[in-house]
């Protein structure tokens, strides 16, 4: 009897224990897989505004560097009875005014006048030689045709140091009458000599293309996870141009290929050949651009195990605590490895499919499920955990917060848009007015959460040389 009551009480212990001690069981961890190392996200189309700016003062130095000594020769006295000579005699001086270039020559003029009488077939001439200096004024309107900047000049007034005369028997003889008719030839060539000068020294297209050039080189915007970013000129608009703030402004627009990469360099190639000028009457300027955050799954995993510390998972007598999280990608899924301790231990395995809330700022896993080998084995113990509201919280907890990268993503785009200056003369300012989420990409190394950014964009080429 005692043996029987001794083999009974052991019985029940070992029961009581079997009951109190919790299954180890071992489910197997899902490789990692991924479908490619590089994210390539779709290329955005954009607009950008590219107001080419030509200081007054850059005018200026042009037009004295390609308007010097003799500018004009006239050695026929038959006509006019006038041989003249003109030189610059001082440096051009341009300023800006009512929105028109006004333009100061000072000139020193040599002319051999003829004078005298005809009468019965007879002629009496004589000819004097005299010098003349003064200062001719002029006014100019500015255009864009054909990727160089036209002007219309026209004389607003000469003014004379002293008025045109002769001296003929010791007496100041005005020959006005005979100056003006060469002067007036005088006034619409150096009108035209302006705009010729202006035309040829101001053709902007070397500079703009220089410009987009250096501008769409790919840029790697963060070195620890390698994303890239990568523009493609499409279309060139033009609008008319307008001279203030001692400034003409070329409103050029542009239509281009945005990208954004991580891992590798964009693939859009920058095709000077193919950018034509289109003169509109209003420029489109909408930008979308793309916004990496890149978060490594260590720390990744880190925040989201924050959500479950301190948390029991409990269903009756139940429960379970989670210790450790990992995570890894796999097939465009997130991989959650779960270490549970309490009624049921060991590792377990959710997926889900990312995903990103903009108003927390968060990634989350959607249609969240057990990985089919744990699903099976969590079965076998019961489906308490696999089917119960533990499993609905688990799925709640499954989510960290990309706010800091997104911030980061933020400041690099903003030093990019910011006075940047991708080369002396060229620079480029702009703001985002509106981030939406877009795409989750899972890598070897990090997620990536794109998110697609809207602003204006301006790139400013200044200082032609």
């Amino acid at each position: 009897m005692k043996r029987n009551f001794i083999f009974f009480l052991g019985s029940a212990i070992l029961i009581l224990s079997s009951c109190a001690t919790s299954k180890k069981i071992a489910a197997l961890k899902p490789a990692a897989s991924y479908n490619t190392g590089n994210v390539v996200y779709d290329k955005q189309l954009s607009y950008v505004n590219l107001p080419v700016e030509i200081s007054v003062t850059d005018i200026q130095s042009q037009t004295n560097k390609y308007l010097n000594g003799l500018i004009y020769e006239d050695n026929n006295l038959e006509g006019d009875n006038l041989i003249m000579k003109v030189w610059k005699q001082a440096p051009i001086v341009v300023n800006e005014k009512n929105g028109k270039l006004q333009i100061e020559i000072p000139l020193k003029i040599w002319a051999r006048v003829r004078y005298g009488i005809e009468k019965f077939g007879l002629s009496a001439y004589d000819t004097r030689d005299l010098g003349l200096n003064g200062k001719v004024k002029l006014s100019t309107t500015a255009n864009l045709s054909n990727w160089k900047l036209n002007t219309t000049t026209s004389i607003d007034a000469i003014e004379w140091n002293e008025s045109p005369s002769i001296l003929i028997a010791g007496r100041s003889v005005p020959i006005t009458y005979l100056v003006n008719p060469a002067i007036s030839l005088l006034k619409g060539r150096l009108a035209t000599m302006i705009d010729q000068t202006i035309e040829q020294s101001l053709d902007i297209k070397p500079y703009v293309i220089s410009a987009l050039q250096e501008v769409s080189k790919p840029m790697e915007v963060s070195t620890e996870y390698h994303t890239w970013f990568g523009m493609q000129p499409l279309e060139l608009y033009a609008t008319k141009a307008t001279i203030a703030n001692k400034k003409i402004t070329v409103n050029l627009g542009m239509k281009a290929y945005l990208e954004t990469t991580v891992g590798s360099q964009p693939t859009l190639k920058f095709d000077a050949n193919k950018l034509q000028l289109m003169a509109v009457d209003k420029m489109p300027s909408e930008f979308s651009a793309n916004i990496a955050g890149v978060v490594k799954y260590a720390n990744a995993s880190e925040l989201m195990q924050k959500n479950f510390a301190g948390q029991k998972f409990e269903s009756g007598s139940r429960s379970v605590t989670i210790n450790k999280i990992d995570l890894w990608g796999k097939d465009d899924k997130l991989v959650v490895q779960a270490t549970m301790a309490g009624s049921v231990n060991g590792d377990f395995y959710l997926s889900g499919i990312p995903k990103y809330n903009a108003e927390t700022k968060e990634v989350y896993l959607d249609q969240v499920d057990f990985v089919l080998d744990s699903k099976n084995k969590l079965l076998r113990a019961g489906d308490w955990l696999v089917h119960g509201i533990i499993a609905k919280k688990i799925q709640d907890n499954c989510k960290f917060s990309i706010a800091e990268q997104l911030q980061d993503g933020q400041k690099t785009m903003a030093t990019y848009l910011s006075n940047y200056q991708p080369v002396p003369g060229v620079k480029v300012n702009g703001s985002m007015t509106q981030l939406a989420p877009n795409k989750i990409f899972l890598t070897p190394n990090a997620i990536v959460a794109m998110i697609a950014a809207k602003g204006k964009v301006a790139i400013a080429i200044d200082g032609l040389k």
